[in-house]
């Protein structure tokens, strides 16, 4: 676990290694800085735009907002591009980092009106944190108690009237009471192969990398309809062309990159695929527990359970029942194995 890290020298910050100082070297420069730079999530910006030009011409700041789904599909650049577009700061923090009130009474004292807070993985927030927030939200006061026991005191400060952010991967997770006070809720789904091919070749030119169409279109449909894997892939084909064929990218040195990988034509990596070979040959294709697989691939339940799992099932090639887990016909035909007797029709309905 990263331990959280205050800036002395920016005390409205507090900061948490794994969510911001690793971005700043890659993600960060690839990342569109305006709303018609992003690409994808169409019905979402349409809103969104509307959404922020009427506080434009009211002349105030936007509501609070939540923006969720599956990690790395923009949500961090989503709050960036708010902030750019409405000409205010953002702080950015995430619900782990922040364990005491002192820390969130630290960042709100210190906005300025207007100022967004974006708080990453919201939903792992304190209780007792998302308590002080209440008010803060609502009425753009801090309650603070000053001294123990009968002497204490309750002081209420005034807050500038700030914009709260928050992005989630379990909207789930987050309580009612605080889910109930944003005035905005947005959901971000998967990309289409071609909106991630256009994002691939808009990272390729910040990169001063020439990416030919084929191999934009190939490294597209293994990203698992997720950005932020995208351009991890496109860094990866960029340094094996650099190594292997002299900085050029071509077709053929995607597929090699992606082969050496172990990236198959789905998006599937070398865990997705003992997975599924672990179901058919231990366990005949099913059912089998998700602590039997776990325990089989030397793997931890959650990382099966929150990584790996969800793709499969969007595939099709893995399913939930009350027994437990079992693989289609469509897993069978993806790994290039015989069907199995009587099920020939199987995961095709």
């Amino acid at each position: 676990m990263f331990e959280p890290i205050f800036d002395e020298t920016n005390p409205e910050t507090l900061l948490e290694p794994n969510a911001v100082q690793e971005e700043q070297t890659f993600d960060v420069t690839l990342r569109p800085k305006r709303l018609e730079e992003f690409v994808g999530q169409e019905q979402l910006k349409g809103n969104l735009d509307i959404f922020l030009e009427a506080a434009r011409q009211r002349g105030e700041p936007i509501e609070h907002a939540l923006l969720y789904g599956p990690p790395g599909l923009g949500k961090t650049t989503l709050a960036h591009i708010i902030a750019e577009e409405m000409g205010v700061k953002v702080r950015v923090t995430s619900g782990p980092a922040l364990e005491r009130v002192g820390d969130i009474a630290s960042i709100l004292t210190n906005l300025e009106n207007g100022d967004i807070l974006f708080v990453d993985e919201i939903h792992r927030m304190n209780r007792v944190i998302e308590e002080v927030l209440y008010p803060a939200m609502e009425d753009f006061a801090l309650d603070i108690v000053i001294g123990k026991g009968p002497s204490a005191r309750t002081v209420r400060l005034d807050l500038p009237r700030f914009t709260l952010i928050g992005a989630t991967t379990r909207l789930s997770l987050i309580s009612s009471p605080l889910r109930d006070r944003f005035g905005a809720v947005y959901r971000l789904d998967f990309y289409t192969p071609e909106e991630l091919a256009r994002i691939i070749r808009r990272s390729a030119a910040i990169l001063e990398t020439d990416l030919p169409t084929e191999a934009a279109e190939l490294i597209a449909g293994r990203s698992r309809g997720t950005p932020r894997i995208a351009n991890r892939l496109l860094k990866r084909v960029r340094d094996y062309a650099q190594v292997r064929n002299g900085g050029t990218v071509t077709a053929e040195i995607a597929e090699e990159a992606l082969e050496m990988l172990e990236i198959d034509r789905s998006g599937l990596d070398r865990t997705d695929r003992r997975i599924l070979t672990t179901i058919i040959g231990k366990f005949g294709g099913g059912p089998v527990g998700l602590q039997t697989i776990a325990a089989s691939l030397s793997e931890e339940v959650e990382t099966i359970e929150t990584v790996h799992e969800p793709f499969l099932m969007q595939l099709g090639l893995i399913s939930r029942t009350p027994r437990g887990r079992t693989v289609t016909v469509l897993a069978y035909d993806h790994l290039d194995l015989p069907r199995p007797p009587g099920q020939a029709n199987l995961g095709e309905r």
